[in-house]
């Protein structure tokens, strides 16, 4: 019978990512429902927020420490973990479904001999199985899976299982082990990003555009009325595959999963699998020309009008409110 779960947390530069502690929600909830020893597993090297991990409910942590691994190493990531998991005999293993956790995953699965469930939105165990739930075909629709090795891994995606503090955290234990030899037959040398852009995944407020701003030349809007709230710039698919923007910005199904305080659509119509992307986030403000626009059926507010005509009107009115 299964006695331990490891919730494995993605950290960048030093800093635990916003996804990290979302799987510590999901493990919580998960060791919860099967009885099982929660733990949180963080391969680097110095993690300056470390002690975050028990404000959302584990209080046990084991940090792999060695300065070759601070910048991820597929190799090496994949020795560590699957060997604590085998020490520990862990039969569940949470990974966030980000790059990393897609590349990671399957690695430990391989390494454990466990079976791997794949970006997952829902893990439910109230009936003592774990049952995940995960989109198809494009989002469509949803198919609920599990899997019948003795030990699992699974990736959850990110932004769709809540980060929930717990009520009067335990202080954490933890467990520092260096790495003295780490396996770096494969490792990332260098991160390149957008200097001064912010990652839509990680934004707590997005203005995306689509279709409806007519042509590249105009995502102008879109940069100076995100720059105005201090958010991020997103995209639709068909702006993307039309190459007016990079794919790292593009929201939805075949994009990135957000789930931000404030989610403002220029000039997207609401297709499911951009619908799939951002309806869960906490206010949806829409501006589109056709009133009977599917994205108007998730939107707190709607806006019917020409987006090149809407969105400089946003902008100075904020700027106003702003400059008093």
């Amino acid at each position: 019978m299964a006695n331990k779960i490891l919730a494995v947390l993605e950290q960048r530069e030093g800093i635990l990512k916003k996804s990290a502690f979302e799987v510590v929600s999901a493990v919580r909830n998960l060791a919860e429902q099967l009885n099982l020893e929660p733990e949180a597993v963080v391969v680097g090297d110095n993690v300056s927020n470390i002690e975050e991990i028990a404000v959302y409910g584990l209080n046990k942590i084991v940090q792999f420490k060695n300065t070759d691994l601070a910048d991820y190493s597929s190799s090496g990531y994949k020795e560590v973990v699957a060997g604590y998991a085998k020490e520990t005999d862990a039969d569940y293993i949470i990974l966030s479904n980000t790059a990393l956790g897609k590349d990671l995953a399957p690695r430990i699965a391989v390494g454990i001999d466990a079976g791997c469930m794949i970006d997952c939105i829902n893990l439910d165990a109230t009936s003592g199985e774990l049952i995940a739930t995960r989109p198809i075909y494009a989002g469509k629709a949803l198919i609920d899976i599990k899997c019948n090795t003795a030990k699992k891994v699974i990736t959850i995606r990110p932004n769709v299982i809540k980060a929930q503090p717990v009520e009067n955290p335990n202080s954490p234990t933890i467990t520092v082990k260096e790495v003295t030899s780490p396996n770096l037959k494969t490792r990332v040398v260098e991160f390149k990003k957008s200097e001064g852009k912010l990652d839509v995944a990680e934004a707590d407020i997005i203005v995306s555009g689509g279709r409806g701003m007519k042509a590249p030349e105009n995502f102008h809007l879109i940069e100076e009325l995100a720059e105005s709230l201090g958010g991020a710039v997103g995209a639709s698919r068909a702006v993307v595959d039309a190459g007016w923007r990079s794919h790292r910005e593009q929201v939805g199904q075949t994009g990135k999963t957000v789930s931000p305080t404030l989610y403002i659509a220029c000039g997207i119509s609401g297709a499911v699998q951009h619908l799939a992307g951002m309806s869960s986030s906490k206010y949806i403000v829409a501006i589109n020309k056709d009133k009977d626009a599917p994205i108007f059926t998730v939107a707190d507010y709607g806006i019917a009008g020409d987006t090149l005509e809407v969105i400089p009107a946003l902008i100075d009115e904020i700027n106003k409110v702003k400059s008093n």
